[in-house]
């Protein structure tokens, strides 16, 4: 059986999978169940316990990006496999939020908005595309497609990955050394990196430091990767134009966190990119209905993706 936990789209999935699985027995929570008949629960962030019951549980499908949480439950033994759905719809939606980051700053739409707010009629120099360096922090499904996407466009666009990667046509570095040449060589810098214990706070202020003056930052992968104090130091003095943040070190953000009212902060509630139900289906239904031996996206537990 494949339990479903998705409190607000449960009833479209059981629709789409019943049809896709039509061999397999699909529920969604809140529905009761015979625990011992579950092997397979496809959920995004679900209840502390919700594994607990399923001693027949064999593999989780993630319905999100990161699985980080996923890593902290102790009602997931190591025996049961996580699995990442690949982009499932959200790589595109990734370009579409970098890129509205990238033409802020290429526009100097923060520029007008300060002079708009202080009766200021100003034209500023137009930036064309080849002008503006673009810095992908991580070169996975999500963050690859954002660079092979910005790199067609015409920006000149580089990345970092922890380890080697390579894509045509754009420079591809790696290790610490590379991580400071990318930042130092980058107008904008969007992160899509995972949280793992090697990546928390891994621009701190040093690293924030490379970025050049009137570079802007847009973060779409964890909020543990930025020092977010280091952060706002610099946003403060005026070294970085903006930060663009969709996620954050605690969430929802507290009511009381200077990033509400900072004029250098763009905000959104961690909604860069969405999971399309159709797509996870599909990802799915290929793996359950006699596809891949090991499924892509199998996560390795001692990395952390």
């Amino acid at each position: 059986m494949l339990y479903v936990y998705a409190p607000e789209q449960g009833d479209l999935y059981v629709s789409l999978l019943r049809p896709a699985l039509p061999g397999w027995r699909i529920g969604a929570w809140p529905e009761p169940v015979d625990p011992e008949t579950v092997t397979h629960v496809a959920a995004w962030a679900p209840p502390p316990g919700l594994f607990a019951p399923f001693g027949q549980l064999r593999t989780v499908f993630n319905l999100g990006a990161g699985v980080d949480a996923l890593l902290r439950r102790d009602d997931l033994p190591a025996s049961v496999e996580i699995v990442r759905l690949t982009d499932a719809g959200m790589a595109a939606q990734m370009t579409e939020y970098c890129l509205y980051g990238v033409l802020h700053w290429q526009r100097e739409m923060d520029a007008y908005r300060r002079q708009q707010a202080e009766g200021v009629w100003v034209q500023r120099q137009t930036r064309l595309r080849a002008d503006v360096r673009v810095g992908i922090l991580g070169l996975g499904e999500l963050g690859g497609r954002v660079a092979r996407d910005l790199s067609g466009m015409g920006y000149r666009v580089s990345g970092w990955s922890r380890g080697p990667r390579a894509l045509d046509g754009i420079v591809c570095r790696h290790g610490d050394d590379g991580l400071a040449e990318t930042l130092a060589a980058s107008d904008v810098v969007f992160c899509v990196l995972p949280a793992t214990a090697a990546t928390r706070h891994l621009l701190d202020a040093a690293r924030l430091d490379c970025l050049p003056e009137g570079a802007a930052l847009i973060n779409a992968g964890r909020g543990s990767l930025i020092d977010e104090a280091a952060l706002l130091a610099r946003l403060d003095d005026g070294r970085l134009r903006f930060a663009m943040l969709d996620v954050f070190s605690e969430e929802p953000l507290p009511a009381d966190h200077p990033f509400w009212c900072h004029p250098r902060v763009i905000m959104t509630p961690h909604v860069a990119a969405d999971t399309v139900p159709a797509e996870a289906v599909r990802q799915i239904a290929a793996r359950l209905g006699g596809g891949e031996a090991i499924p892509s996206g199998r996560i390795d537990r001692q990395r952390g993706y």
